[in-house]
């Protein structure tokens, strides 16, 4: 009997520890105006920011977002402003295709980190809704004048400010067969913030003639890259790396080593001109191809009474270029030449080759970009004011 109590002692104390620490873990961890912000919040904020690499992501920057979240939902509550489900799905697809994954992928990912689906649902609609909601309080009121478009190209010369990035690449093959192991291999890869280590990795898996270099590329212009890989490593710190960018038949995986401004940074191209001729030879056949034309419009010579199809020529927006050839033809210059790229199981070759960057027609586009970067600006500073308007009328207790 004395045993069989001890028993059931020890089974009540378990389940009342177990229940004090899940109490503890919805417990309130700070009050907004009536409106608690539990510790599993703040945990799974926290977990989140930390995926997303976010720079100095700690407890206490996960607790000031969510107190700024409960602000800036009953401000939306108080305006009847909601978003309806499909827009909420679409605004996470397009979250999660930032990182190159469908929805899906994208929120296992996130489960094997250990954050639930209902955090990301949380921080996605609680942002779009947001900025929503400051376009159309502000917008009519955010006016950009010529004159200040005038101020900004006067200080930084005849073009905006540009920024250069000094990155180290890998992409690691991935044909069907290997892609899982390929994808395992880049998450671990991704957790590093050593440059020895990443050079390392670089010259023992990366299929880049950069690998001898231990991936370290020059300066390079961030427009260069596609728009959806320059948000990737614009977001980065110093030696941060990106999560495992996932195309066509490898992974890839960068490092940003150093940012700096230009002042007389062209414009990025409004489009791509670039050739692609599809050669049956290995790597060595489109070597021995490279010493022959100096132009895209040698290879009409190569490819002569072959089908149309093994030569394509095209000019296209930045962004409409398949990913794996965009980011061969970031490293480029005019003339220049690529054949790590393959079709077919590697039973292709692409001789890949940029013929030219289409820059932006006259001033007028240059324009409208530096209209649209003020006017986020001034939407933000608006933003930021309410915010700090209602958090000065918000009454926050930690208990």
């Amino acid at each position: 009997m004395r045993y069989l109590s001890l028993i059931c002692g020890l089974a009540l104390a378990a389940i009342t520890a177990g229940s004090t620490l899940a109490q503890g873990q919805f417990s309130p961890a700070v009050i907004v105006n009536d409106r608690a912000v539990t510790n599993y919040e703040i945990d799974q904020r926290l977990k989140l920011l930390t995926l997303f690499r976010t720079p100095g992501a700690t407890q206490q920057f996960a607790q000031d977002q969510l107190i700024e979240d409960r602000l800036k939902q009953q401000e939306l509550d108080r305006v009847g402003l909601v978003i309806t489900e499909e827009a909420l799905q679409e605004a996470m697809a397009e979250f999660a295709g930032r990182a190159n994954l469908e929805l899906d992928q994208f929120l296992t990912l996130l489960q094997q980190n250990g954050v639930a689906e209902d955090t990301l649902r949380d921080f996605v609609k609680i942002g779009i809704t947001w900025r929503d909601y400051i376009r159309t309080r502000y917008g009519r009121t955010v006016n950009i004048t010529e004159t200040e478009i005038d101020r900004v190209i006067n200080q930084t010369g005849a073009t905006a400010d540009g920024i250069e990035v000094l990155l180290s690449e890998i992409i690691i093959p991935a044909p069907p067969p290997r892609a899982a192991q390929a994808l395992a291999t880049a998450q671990r890869i991704a957790q590093t913030s050593s440059t020895a280590t990443f050079s390392a990795e670089a010259r023992r898996v990366s299929a880049l003639p950069s690998r001898a270099n231990g991936g370290r590329l020059g300066w390079l212009p961030i427009g260069n890259y596609p728009p959806q890989i320059r948000d990737i490593i614009l977001s980065l710190g110093t030696n941060e790396v990106t999560a495992p960018i996932q195309i066509p038949n490898g992974v890839a995986l960068f490092q940003l080593r150093g940012v700096r401004e230009v002042a007389q940074q062209p414009t990025p191209p409004a489009a791509i001109e670039y050739a692609a001729y599809y050669l049956a030879g290995g790597q060595s056949a489109a070597a021995a191809l490279a010493d022959q034309v100096d132009t895209c419009d040698d290879l009409y010579g190569v490819a002569k009474g072959q089908p149309v199809e093994v030569l394509e020529r095209e000019t296209l927006p930045l962004g409409d270029i398949p990913q794996d050839v965009a980011l061969e033809l970031a490293r480029l210059d005019p003339g220049e030449v690529s054949y790590n790229l393959t079709r077919a199981d590697g039973a292709t070759t692409i001789f890949l080759m940029l013929c030219n960057r289409v820059a932006v027609a006259g001033e007028t586009a240059n324009r409208d970009a530096i209209r649209t970067q003020l006017r986020s600006q001034k939407l933000a500073g608006f933003a930021d004011a309410l915010l700090a308007d209602l958090e000065a009328r918000a009454t926050i207790v930690r208990p």
